[in-house]
């Protein structure tokens, strides 16, 4: 009892000393709400607003009706054009598509040939290019066989219908995604600045002489800032992101904040080992951002797991940002219980716990070091 109320006094004095940082507070402020909402605004993943040609060298009912069915929001009116000035305005950037309907397209569909239309793409523009043109070959294919009156003849078809996000609205997963890479780049960043705030300030002295252990100042500065972060992640979650932005939390809330302490608990840890390498915060914001950039690529937030290479895919077991996604996903988007997470929370709390002792290992070394 005597060392959790060490614990518990440490952790209330490095609050108080987060709170007089108006720097890290700012920094916090800025990271849980202006970050996510412009980026859940700002960056699009499906079509809006793209800029589309049709050079209609048939001038049938069926191209007049496939070039109608470009519509807002995701397409600009369709501008027609000259099929000798395709290549020059692809080139001048003035199209993100061009459709090029060749001569007697109804007619050879009609007469039972397969007639090709050639689809021009500016690709400078990956998530674009690769969107617009499923989408637009699926507008062609929908409006010629809406137009040869085969729909009905097909044995089986497909229908989707989405759970959740029915509009298939990208900003919801994005403002999501960024919450949880904000999380771990905040973790990261607390908790290696607890550390060197104390060299800086020159009050590690003050612990040396102090009855305190290295185990004991490592665990005040996780629970501390450990329960800031937590704190300004639920609250964003339920301000920002659910009142704000607009996107509904399929599940319980409490279930991912007890899952982003665990998640918290190993990225503070990493901090606190990598404050142990660098000297200064210059030093260490340049060996963070390496490793918070490896962990946010190969997380499977940006690029799924199952799209990396087999070793890849086992390699990236050990971050606890690749579970913590996983236990995100599951629990904001497909509303899973303990029953279905619980394998991702005990990879966390495991991977946290080698950090932790990594940490420890190395905190007790710099303090030996600076005696």
């Amino acid at each position: 009892m005597r060392s959790l109320r060490t614990v518990y006094r440490l952790g209330v004095k490095e609050v108080f000393s987060l709170l007089r940082d108006p720097v890290l507070m700012g920094l916090i402020l800025y990271t849980f709400t202006f970050a996510i909402y412009t980026v859940a605004n700002g960056v699009q993943t499906e079509v809006r607003n793209a800029a589309v040609a049709v050079a209609d060298e048939d001038r049938s009912a069926l191209s007049r009706r496939i070039a109608g069915a470009f519509l807002a929001p995701q397409f600009k009116p369709p501008a027609a054009l000259d099929p000798a000035a395709v290549d020059a305005a692809m080139d001048a950037g003035a199209y993100s598509f061009v459709l090029d309907i060749p001569p007697r397209f109804e007619a050879d569909l009609l007469a039972g040939r397969a007639p090709v239309i050639q689809l021009n793409v500016d690709a400078t523009a990956m998530t674009l290019a690769g969107n617009g043109a499923r989408y637009i070959g699926a507008i062609v294919e929908a409006e010629t066989a809406a137009f040869l009156a085969r729909e009905t003849a097909q044995a089986a078809r497909l229908t989707i219908r989405a759970k959740y996000n029915v509009n298939l609205d990208g900003g919801w997963f994005m403002a999501m995604n960024q919450l949880v890479n904000n999380l771990t780049i905040l973790a990261m960043i607390l908790g290696g600045a607890a550390v060197i705030r104390e060299r800086e300030h020159g009050t590690i002295e003050h612990l040396l002489v102090m009855p305190v252990s290295a185990a004991q100042i490592v665990l005040a500065k996780i629970w501390a800032n450990g329960m800031v972060i937590v704190l300004a992640a639920s609250l964003s979650l339920r301000l920002v992101a659910g009142g704000v932005i607009g996107v509904p939390v399929a599940g319980p809330p409490g279930l991912f904040a007890f899952g982003a302490a665990i998640y918290v608990f190993a990225v503070i840890s990493m901090g606190v080992m990598l404050s142990t390498v660098a000297t200064s915060m210059p030093q260490f914001g340049l060996l963070s951002i390496p490793v918070f950039v490896v962990m946010n690529l190969l997380s499977g937030g940006v690029t799924p797991i199952e799209s990396m290479p087999p070793a890849l895919q086992t390699a990236v077991q050990a971050l606890p940002s690749t579970h913590f996604v996983a236990f995100s996903q599951s629990v904001l988007f497909r509303d899973a219980g303990l029953t279905v997470v619980w394998p991702q929370l005990l990879a966390m709390a495991a991977l946290g716990a080698a950090f932790f002792a990594l940490a420890l290992g190395r905190f007790k070394a710099a303090l030996s070091a600076a005696q």
